[in-house]
């Protein structure tokens, strides 16, 4: 009987944290997104607008993402000139100026359920 009940237990927090990593995990992606879109080259805003993100609950994975034919190279080619504040490596430098408030906005998630 001990064993059902503390199954039981760990199923429910595990439930429970999985919801609330995965709503973090999102709130972290869109933040992102919104720190990368103030990066990205832009000139219609097309690149800008395609951004999207996307979260895998199952496997607890968020990704941040643009669709556009042109969004890779924009975003590799080191040698474009673009106007000021935009730049290559969009996504890329938007995720490492940011790794400490993404971790809090999911760790306060995390804190609110338990």
């Amino acid at each position: 009987m001990a064993t059902g009940w503390k199954t039981n237990i760990n199923l429910k927090a595990r439930d429970i944290l999985s919801g609330a990593t995965t709503r973090g995990l999102t709130l972290g992606a869109e933040h992102l997104l919104g720190e990368s879109n103030k990066r990205v080259p832009i000139e219609e805003a097309t690149l800008e607008r395609s951004g999207t993100v996307s979260v895998d609950p199952a496997k607890l994975q968020a990704v941040v993402s643009y669709n556009t034919p042109y969004a890779v190279r924009q975003h590799e080619e080191m040698g474009y000139q673009h106007d000021a504040g935009r730049e290559a490596k969009y996504l890329e430098n938007a995720m490492n100026a940011n790794v400490d408030p993404i971790r809090e906005i999911i760790a306060g998630e995390l804190r609110k359920e338990l």
